[in-house]
């Protein structure tokens, strides 16, 4: 089977070339809702045209999400990820589409439009008894937190056995068996503003609280354990000969495991002042749990090997600092597996790429795991 599933795949690689071309013209970022349901427009139409059932799930403010079904069972399998990107319209143009050195350039070609591409070749490939209930989510605000979407993510994913995310391999086409979470806090100071020249003492200075909080913040970084706590954000303040009167801290936070998560966000939430006048007010969280290697986790992965060794080749795995929508998943114990896009570098940069050999192999890979998911060998 596995043989029949690449050969289908190789010969097909003309067209996933061109549809995945064809994905990264129809330019889709996050804020820009018309350029996203342009873009969605196309996605719906390659879906339909390979066989599924597509329903659009419109938004108000973002693009409104694609949710695809092909018929097939007994097993249930969410295939999850975003058309949504980083880039503006017009980035094109700076990034044209160019293929150089077994490379192919574009803007979110790598971030992940290419994993559509290869996500509809893996179900045309499968046939039969082979093929499970297939259920696709393609979403649109993935790149700026997942409001809109988490909801249906998480519902869909508590209907299936598992969910195979789309986003890029790690360097060398390893699987993502661990995701860190993702945290975003604001720290905003209240002081008590004075001329700073002639009555500082009735003055409590917001901006230097805030320099006192942040050296108490950088106590909770531990990167031995891969707790990062970075205030990548300061402002505050109106003027040099004014006692600043409010200051605000943004923190990025990024935690291995749930429990990491609540003692962080306990600590932050925790802070006092130190000068008995000013005020600490702390809103944010942790938004993006952590996809944690659980044993659900990895019989997903071993799966996935048993799969790539079909194929020929051996499939590593490996973890990330960023997060991503199977974090969502991950967190509810279902077994999900990330990563599973095409190889490639660049993400969110201007070499963004794919390597074009990958990527038949990568489409053959998912059908191939998706059959032993539901359990034909």
């Amino acid at each position: 089977m596995a043989a029949g599933l690449l050969e289908f795949c190789v010969a097909q690689a003309g067209a996933l070339r061109r549809d995945i071309e064809t994905l990264v013209g129809h330019e889709s970022p996050s804020h820009d809702k018309a350029a996203v349901d342009r873009c969605g427009a196309v996605v719906a139409r390659m879906l339909r045209d390979a066989g599924a059932a597509v329903t659009l799930m419109p938004q108000r403010r973002r693009g409104d999400h694609i949710r695809a079904e092909f018929a097939g069972g007994p097993r249930r399998v969410l295939v999850l990820g975003h058309f949504d990107t980083v880039w503006d319209v017009g980035q094109l143009e700076r990034m044209p589409i160019r293929e150089a050195d077994g490379r192919l350039f574009g803007p979110g070609v790598f971030d992940m439009k290419a994993g559509i591409a290869v996500s509809v070749l893996a179900v045309r490939a499968l046939a039969g008894a082979a093929r499970p209930r297939v259920v696709m989510l393609w979403t649109t605000d993935e790149e700026v937190g997942s409001g809109t979407s988490r909801s249906l993510i998480e519902y869909e994913a508590q209907q299936s056995d598992a969910v195979l995310v789309l986003e890029p391999s790690l360097p060398g086409g390893a699987v993502k068996t661990q995701r860190k979470g993702c945290g975003e806090f604001v720290l905003t100071v209240h002081g008590v503003s004075a001329h700073a020249g002639i009555d500082p003492t009735k003055g409590a200075s917001a901006i230097h609280e805030i320099a006192r909080q942040i050296v108490a913040l950088e106590s909770l970084r531990d990167p031995a354990r891969g707790i990062s706590v970075n205030v990548g954000l300061v402002s505050g303040g109106t003027r040099a000969n004014v006692v600043a009167e409010r200051a605000e801290a943004t923190i990025d936070v990024r935690v291995p495991t749930a429990a990491d998560a609540q003692r962080i966000e306990t600590a932050i939430r925790a802070l006092r002042p130190q000068h008995p006048e000013v005020r600490l007010e702390v809103c944010g969280g942790v938004e993006r749990p952590p996809l944690e290697r659980t044993a659900g986790v990895v019989r997903l992965y071993e799966q996935a090997r048993l799969a790539a060794r079909d194929l020929g080749r051996d499939l590593q795995e490996g973890s990330t600092g960023g997060g991503s929508d199977g974090n969502f998943t991950a967190a509810l114990g279902v077994p999900t597996l990330d990563g599973l896009g095409p190889e490639g570098d660049g993400a969110h940069a201007l070499h963004e790429h794919v390597l074009v050999a990958d990527l038949p192999w990568r489409a053959a890979l998912l059908a191939r795991l998706m059959a032993r998911i539901n359990g034909v060998e």
